[in-house]
């Protein structure tokens, strides 16, 4: 018997004296504060308690060690400082995805209480055991520096919910999601729900002759082992194509080390996981195709029909090589990025249960439930209608969950059992299976004329999309599309190639593509400008896109261009700083290439003062709910406070995958249609009137070109445009980055603010430290403080400049900025690095940290 207090309350624990007391803590007291980020790697700060007065990391503390203690989490703090730390991370917009954000609160309650007036390098240094993938971490070093004080003067902390447009409107649901009481996928209970785990495969490359489950079937608690017999529909899926089996069958042959063979459900998850591992397979090993730039030729076929998955040409103006013999300078260099990692603190969880008509339904954390949905029916051989699925906003995406994972073999296992069946993964298998950023190798050719006028690009691209398809297509014809950056570029020449190989498969990561281009390009111009003498900056102004210019896939741009504005935002810091690097970025609003792009919402009047949006975008930190809710208080004049949002394929309000940096623009368009009516209507009848309406709401793009169509070239309906501006110290130090982007009309300032801030970390890591190193087809770690994520003490000052060129298209004129914020930071740091050694970096990451570990299995 264990004896402590909790939360000030006397408490005894007779289980397992090995179990965590994060499990003990989530699993038996039902407290959600504490978050599991990384499964006990004791590296992500989300299950941070406090013990005895020591900061915990509960993740990596068995229940032994509570013997005696006193333990307070979150729910047990002080009201005062809940309250008032709270506020102020809302107030700050310090709370983005919110998973982290509990951890944060403890380890402040830890500072404070050595030092109440903690200075900024004093926080960053507490923060040093926290990740946060999101925020960047400069809202939330503003947020404690507010918070203490407040605390010093008892003051509380005004939040102001009003405002439409414009304002800086607090973040939906920020609040509870501080405090943690918001809950995650992994943190909802349903009654006699059912745990469930996953086998996946030894080796990357390998024929599958026997799966044996005897020994797990026998296993106390377990419900059912599953392969791939048991798919009742169609085994494959994907978001594109439908080339991912949900589980490989015996005789056939796996594709990366990710692969599911079976699955088992059991009475709880920790029996689940045990009956895993004795699943016995009996493989006959093969070799795998890990080099990419061998891919196409290698006599090793990942997939029946070749290794090449598609191949994407763009080639307008002049023959390319006589405009490059002409030109009076040119550059002409090899660039390779590499695999990144997500790292989004939340792994993938999903809930799955079975309706009352045998159909299925799911709360999930995905970017898209309209295309779960699609997908899940395919598997069960259900017409689309017999499944829901639920959003349960997630702990950041970043693009790493368009794919399905967990979804799938849940939604099969409840099917089966008629019962609730949870499925969550570990951070080893996390990282294991789901796509990461695209490893691209590309050779350049950049030119242009005695003036400094650019005049050609040529440019060949290889994409490891690993095993399996996902968005890899997309991401290189993303990557060709913006070969050019943001330049007026009259003779382009461009081919880039998706090609499989047996390492992890490689999809969307904010920037698809975009980021690995512009990367080459903008070390191009840095270099041609050295070779003719130019001045960096007015080189940039002069060829930068205008209104009447073409981008690199032939589309004349007809307004809204604001990539010469950004440049000027930067200009004088520019020139005032002794070593600096420039980088220009453009990148696409919406999915375009002959893709609709659409969005529909219903505004339901419920009572007098509660209006249900509504919509199909994921709310994954980025503020989607917010700005929603601010357009339509914005046209209606409605309460923010009296607006609820629900994101559920049984309202039917479809809309594409979260992806694009388009929902903003999507759904903003639906909403400004959808009020027309309501607002019409308030102008003689209050909200109570309207009980029971329902107003519905569409946009739709459905005019954007394929490559290859005749005609007028139109790839995308919109773009944003950025420059950013990288500062050095005397001795070489990133010291200041200026971000400035065009993002038309800015919705709401301060979630602005954190998306650019997010970003921009999430670009210095790029180009700094960040990969997911892998050795013949298997990971070399999976620890998350080993992928060279920066710390809160790593970054450097950021200052965010908003620039509003009014978007044709957008609501109010709103560009998306989700993506392009971390676009032009690699080659500026790259840029700045030169000025200061001399040294040109032409691969990522520039300066990686050591991996020590040991391959996994």
């Amino acid at each position: 018997m264990i004896t402590f207090k909790l939360n000030n309350r006397q408490t005894t624990f007779s289980g397992d004296e090995n179990l965590s007391l994060m499990r003990y803590l989530r699993e038996i007291e039902g407290i959600t504060s504490v978050k599991n980020g990384c499964d006990g790697q004791a590296v992500c700060g989300a299950c941070l308690v406090e013990m005895n007065g020591r900061p915990t990391f509960s993740c990596a503390t068995p229940m032994k060690k509570a013997a005696g203690a006193e333990i307070l989490t979150l729910e047990g703090f002080p009201e005062e400082f809940r309250d008032t730390i709270a506020r102020a991370f809302v107030k700050k917009g310090a709370v983005q995805c919110g998973f982290c954000t509990p951890g944060i609160l403890t380890r402040t309650k830890l500072l404070f209480e050595k030092n109440p007036q903690p200075a900024k390098d004093e926080i960053t240094r507490a923060l040093r055991f926290h990740l946060c993938r999101c925020t960047g971490y400069i809202k939330i070093v503003e947020a404690i520096e507010l918070a203490a004080d407040a605390l010093k003067h008892h003051q509380k902390i005004e939040i102001d919910t009003k405002g439409g447009v414009g304002k800086r409107t607090p973040k939906y649901d920020a609040y509870s999601r501080a405090l943690g009481s918001s809950p995650f996928v992994d943190d909802l209970k349903i009654e006699s729900m059912l745990f469930a785990a996953l086998k996946f495969s030894d080796y990357p490359r390998a024929k599958i002759l026997k799966i044996e489950t005897s020994e797990a079937e026998k296993i106390g608690g377990v419900i059912r082992v599953f392969t791939a017999h048991d798919v009742p529909g169609k085994r494959r899926t994907g978001v594109i194509i439908d080339d991912w089996p949900v589980m490989i069958r015996e005789g056939e042959i796996t594709r990366y080390i990710g692969d599911v063979l079976a699955g088992v459900v059991a009475e709880s998850e920790e029996i689940a996981r045990e009956a895993v591992r004795k699943i016995r397979i009996e493989y006959e090993i093969l070799e795998p195709l890990t080099d990419m730039l061998q891919a196409e030729n290698s006599p090793i076929h990942v997939h029946e029909g070749g290794n090449l998955l598609e191949t994407t040409r763009i080639r307008r103006g002049e023959n390319a090589d006589k405009v490059i013999q002409e030109s009076a300078f040119t550059v002409t260099a090899t660039y390779e990025t590499q695999r990144v990692e997500h790292a989004f603190l939340e792994t993938e969880a999903v809930i799955a249960l079975p309706r009352e008509d045998d159909g299925i339904e799911l709360f999930v954390e995905s970017q898209g439930v309209y295309e779960d949905q699609r997908q899940i029916a395919g598997l069960l051989g259900l017409p689309k209608e017999k499944i829901t699925v639920n959003l349960v906003p997630n702990g950041g995406g970043f693009g790493g969950k368009e794919d399905m994972t967990v979804q799938g073999p849940a939604a099969i296992f409840a099917y089966h059992l008629k019962k609730p069946v949870k499925l969550r993964l570990t951070r080893d298998e996390s990282i294991r299976m789901h796509p990461k950023r695209h490893p691209v190798h590309m050779e350049y050719t950049v030119g242009c004329n005695q003036n400094g006028k650019l005049t050609v690009v040529k440019a060949r691209m290889i994409g490891d999309t690993g095993a399996y398809a996902s968005v890899g297509m997309k991401v290189l014809e993303r990557a060709a599309g913006h070969a050019a950056g943001a330049y007026h570029v009259p003779n382009v020449d461009v081919v880039a190639k998706a090609v499989y190989t047996n390492n992890i498969p490689c999809g969307a990561m904010r920037g698809f593509g975009d980021n690995q281009a512009t990367f080459a390009m903008e070390s191009c111009i840095d270099e041609l400008c050295e070779k003719g003498g130019f001045d960096r900056w007015q080189f940039r102004y002069e060829n930068a896109l205008t209104e009447g210019s073409m981008t690199t896939t032939g589309q004349v741009l007809r307004g809204g261009v604001g990539i010469r504005e950004t440049l000027l935002a930067v200009k004088d810091e520019f020139y005032k700083a002794k070593y600096a690097g420039l980088a220009c970025a453009v990148k696409n609003t919406g999915i375009g290439n002959g893709e609709p792009d659409f969005s529909e919402v219903k505004i339901e009047i419920e009572s007098g003062n509660h209006v249900v949006l509504h919509h199909g975008w994921t709310e994954m930190g980025q503020g989607v709910h917010t700005v929603a809710v601010q357009m339509l208080c914005e046209e209606t004049g409605i309460d923010p406070d009296w607006v609820e949002v629900k994101v559920s394929t049984k309202y039917n309000a479809p809309a594409g995958m979260t992806t694009a940096s388009r929902a903003t623009s999507l759904v903003g368009n639906a909403i400004l249609d959808a009020a027309k009516t309501l607002k019409k209507e308030l102008r003689t009848k209050s909200l109570k009137d309207l009980i029971g309406n329902v107003y519905h709401g569409k946009w739709v793009c459905d005019w954007t070109t394929r490559p290859g169509d005749p005609g007028e070239v139109i790839t995308h309906y919109s773009y944003s445009y950025a420059t950013q501006l990288v500062v050095l110290s005397e001795k070489g130090k990133i010291e200041t980055v200026y971000a400035a982007h065009d993002a038309g009309k800015i919705i709401n300032p301060t979630l602005f603010e954190g998306q650019i801030q997010g970003a921009v970390h999430m670009g210095l890591g790029y180009a700094l430290s960040e990969a997911l190193p892998m050795e013949g087809g298997f990971l070399k770690t999976t620890r998350l403080n080993r992928l060279g994520i920066l710390k809160a003490k790593d970054m450097p000052e950021v200052v965010v400049i908003g620039v509003e060129v009014n978007d044709p298209f957008g609501p109010y004129g709103a560009k998306g900025v989700g993506e392009i914020g971390l676009v032009p930071t690699a080659p500026a740091v790259g840029n700045a690095l030169f000025q200061f050694d001399g040294i040109r970096r032409r691969r990522l990451p520039m300066n990686p940290k050591n991996f020590k570990s040991q391959k996994i299995k």
